[in-house]
């Protein structure tokens, strides 16, 4: 029998021991053997749960019996999770994960210290959920050249962006029934200011490169300050707006971003709406893949623990690629202000006749957006450097309402 422990017995870590115990058949047929769960690390105590006998409040016996296996962490944070990933991995005991904060900053030590002791450390659930994602990157595309990773990774912002759009709710009124479903955190500042996109690009990032990137390497703005104009303009262009994150090969070298970007109607990401997140693979060989599915959830993202599980305790991820990251080099990551884009502008505050000679002026020759309100002025600036667009935005008379890169 194969013994394994919960460290954080919240949603996740319940998730994971319950479907354990139900898929008990599932799970031997595919490891080999028997597995359960011997402990669960909390500080709180649960008495009215048909586990109770298995919560302990000592890590120090996880760390210290030999017939522990591997260590699940669904404690969430930095610390202390990263001391117990270390301290488990140096005992030789494998550990997965759904801690995207604790892969994203401390992943190259993490995965060197699983290198060294021969354990495995595995974060499927930190990215994307229930989707099965980085295990085919690391497998079924590893023989392949990934050019780039393009996708909605944030349900939050993604169901926020969609009840804009289909009941015209202003951006707050929408996170608040965001936040009564459940959907967004009391603080949703991690979901709306993209930080949690930022760091599941930053493992994907690592899953496609080797390379662990750092926060400060992905340009990453805030979907706070878009309004239902906004959604609008995006539908009048024949479009959808949405939190996108992406990474792109650039020569040598890489760029990563997490921003709002108004994606045409022919791109399927478009179509990808409430809670829901997808996510579009590029690369030399197999061309477009795309991956859709609940990208949250305490079963979808139990469900993904658990495949880690199967995957380290049968001796399967031994074939994946990538178990060791590094730090990137200098100049790997390539400053957004170089890339080349479009971008979306709308300005208020001057008559639109000085506003589109501006523009001229400024951008050369910009397209219409048709159905422009009265009083405004709306137009898709040609392809330039992001850093030049936003200077010559600056220098735009009257008030810059919005600005929205394009996909």
């Amino acid at each position: 029998m194969k013994q394994i422990a919960v460290i954080g017995f919240g949603v996740v870590g319940g998730g994971v021991v319950s479907l354990v115990e139900e898929n008990a058949a599932y799970i031997r047929a595919a490891v080999g053997d028997d597995v359960r769960v011997k402990y669960i690390l909390d500080l709180r105590d649960f008495p009215d749960s048909p586990y109770r006998d298995r919560v302990i409040h000592d890590a120090g016996r996880i760390w210290d019996d030999p017939e522990i296996a591997l260590v699940v962490e669904t404690m969430g944070g930095v610390r202390p999770a990263a001391q117990f990933t270390l301290e488990a991995l140096s005992r030789g005991k494998h550990v997965v994960t759904s801690n995207k904060e604790l892969v994203a900053r401390e992943g190259i030590a993490l995965t060197r210290e699983a290198d060294a002791h021969g354990a495995a450390y595995l974060y499927e659930a930190a990215v994307g959920g229930g989707i099965p994602l980085l295990r085919p990157i690391r497998t079924a595309l590893t023989g392949d050249r990934i050019e780039s990773v393009c996708g909605i990774l944030n349900g939050t912002t993604n169901y926020i962006l969609t009840r804009m759009r289909d009941c015209g709710a202003a951006f707050g009124d929408a996170l608040a029934e965001a936040q009564k479903l459940g959907y967004a955190e009391r603080d949703p500042s991690a979901d709306i200011d993209g930080l949690d996109a930022q760091r599941k690009m930053m493992i994907l990032t690592a899953a496609v490169t080797g390379v662990l990137v750092g926060a400060e390497d992905v340009f990453t703005e805030t979907t706070a300050r878009l309004t239902v104009l906004d959604i609008d303009a995006a539908q009048r262009l024949g479009g959808a707006v949405r939190l996108i994150g992406m990474m792109r090969r650039e020569g040598d070298g890489i760029s990563v971003s997490v921003c709002p970007r108004i994606v045409p109607g022919t791109h399927p990401l478009s179509h990808v709406d409430d809670v829901y997140n997808g996510i579009c693979v590029s690369s030399r060989l197999s061309g477009d893949v795309m991956f859709y599915g609940r990208g949250a959830g305490r079963f979808p993202t139990a469900g993904a623990v658990v495949s880690d599980v199967i995957a380290a305790l049968s001796g399967a991820c031994r074939y994946e690629a990538n178990r060791v990251w590094s730090a990137p080099p200098a100049g790997f990551v390539r400053p957004f202000s170089e890339l080349t884009g479009r971008m979306y502008v709308r300005i208020g505050g001057i008559s639109p006749s000085q506003a589109a000679e501006s523009a001229s002026a400024l951008f050369g020759d910009c397209a219409e957006v048709p159905g422009t309100p009265e009083g405004k002025t709306e137009f898709v600036t040609p392809a330039a450097p992001d850093g030049v667009l936003r200077q010559r935005l600056a220098r735009m008379p009257g008030v810059t309402e919005s600005a929205i890169r394009l996909l």
